[in-house]
């Protein structure tokens, strides 16, 4: 592992950590790091093949240099070792990460500059706390901090399943909706602004769990989405629409029990699934269970699903 880059020797800092990371990892890993670190992601703009992802990692009150340094350390060995396991899911590598210490002042212009309100769908803008937008008439906003949460809205997946959850409520009258796997609550909130009545999100990290919550409540959605960390076989009822923007296996492994807490009539909004063999996989394994494609959406090398059950 390279040396720590030392850009700033004042006390109070931050770790950055930066590694190329291949397109079909982004979504995940950029989600693994929001977790690891709990202060900030940055995606550099994607080129061909992948982007350069960076966490943000805090290091402490103390001015100790020597005592920084082996927090430091530690934070990284931690941050690589955690980034390994979730590269060779993928079969992938990890490359040798950079690494800079940052004075307070500088860790958060390093990353928020490149983070303004931007349209994740039409009708839907995504703006950070810290910038002022006004909305169209018939706009609506999501507010969603980098800093405080990951999965902000700019991956491929995260715009198609909410396009899909969109037009199922454009649709379908939609009382009860279910975000399984609900990461910042994004598509539960989208759901709501949508016009959805209840809406249960579901996570099994606890991590994932206060950060939803604090979203929702920062966008005053607490009284319409309840989240909870219970997992899917113990939850009962019939739900009009369910989404889950995961990966391809976790999707097969949760086919029965998301099949069975789909209403009869109801949608399935799958994502997080690559165009070819894992999207026609998806598909079969639906259709056995009573399943039939309503739409798919494509961006990049990545296919969402809309289903519905017979």
């Amino acid at each position: 592992m390279e040396p720590l880059n030392d850009d700033d020797p004042a006390g109070g800092r931050w770790l950055k950590v930066t590694f190329f990371c291949p397109s079909p990892l982004l979504e995940p890993a950029s989600d693994l790091m929001g977790v690891l670190s709990g202060s900030g992601v940055e995606i550099s703009p994607e080129e061909a093949g992948g982007a350069f992802l960076s966490g943000f990692f805090r290091l402490g009150e103390s001015h100790d240099p020597r005592a920084q340094r082996d927090v430091a350390e530690q934070t990284l060995a931690a941050c690589v070792d955690e980034m390994t396991r979730l590269f060779a899911l993928y079969n992938c590598s990890l490359d040798e990460p950079m690494t800079t210490l940052l004075a307070d002042q500088d860790w958060a212009s390093s990353w928020q500059q490149y983070f303004k309100p931007f349209e994740m769908i039409p009708g839907l803008v995504i703006k950070p706390s810290w910038e002022v937008y006004q909305p169209a008439p018939g706009e609506h906003v999501l507010e969603m901090d980098p800093g405080m949460a990951f999965g902000t809205g700019q991956h491929a997946s995260t715009r198609m399943a909410s396009a899909l959850i969109r037009q199922s409520l454009r649709e379908c009258a939609v009382d009860l909706v279910l975000d399984v796997g609900t990461g910042t609550a994004i598509l539960a909130m989208t759901a709501a602004r949508f016009g959805a009545g209840r809406i249960l999100a579901t996570d099994n990290d606890p991590d994932a769990t206060t950060v939803a919550r604090a979203n929702i409540l920062r966008n005053a959605l607490d009284d319409q989405i309840e989240v909870v960390d219970t997992p899917l076989a113990a939850i009962a009822g019939a739900y009009q629409l369910v989404c889950a923007n995961i990966v391809h296996d976790v999707l097969v492994e949760m086919a029965p029990e998301l099949t069975r807490l789909t209403a009869i009539g109801g949608r399935l909004v799958l994502a997080g699934l690559l165009a070819g063999d894992q999207e026609q996989h998806v598909i079969a394994v639906y259709h056995a269970l009573g399943c039939t494609l309503v739409n798919q959406l494509y961006e990049e090398e990545w296919v969402a699903l809309l289903l519905a059950k017979a």
